[in-house]
């Protein structure tokens, strides 16, 4: 268990889970999943994107869409790839640059 919750169950007299109503059982979970997810980071956020653009992805293949549906849908897919391209290019340029540079030697 996370020091902070810890302390606040030590605070409050609670002992064990069990002693929490199901309003608090679900807030203790909310707790355990933010604290535990750890720092952004870049692999998340390409891991965050690549999910966004396959959900949108299947969304555009829904015939009853209306094009403005389908607008904003292009719109948030644009927006997705624009993040992943400025996530990934540097990274590429990176491996261009060494294998140029290997190419010299």
């Amino acid at each position: 268990m996370y020091e902070v919750i810890k302390n606040l169950f030590q605070r409050r007299g609670i002992q064990n889970i069990s002693q929490l109503d199901e309003d608090e059982k679900r807030d203790y979970d909310r707790w355990i999943k933010i604290l535990s997810e750890g720092e952004v980071t870049v692999e998340s956020i390409k891991k965050f994107c690549y999910n966004q653009i396959g959900l949108i992805e299947v969304k555009l293949k829904d015939l009853e869409n209306t094009d403005k549906k389908n607008e904003r849908l292009i719109i948030q897919f644009n927006i997705y790839k624009s993040i992943l391209g400025a996530v990934e290019v540097p990274r590429k340029e990176r491996e261009a640059l060494e294998k140029y540079l290997n190419s010299l030697i």
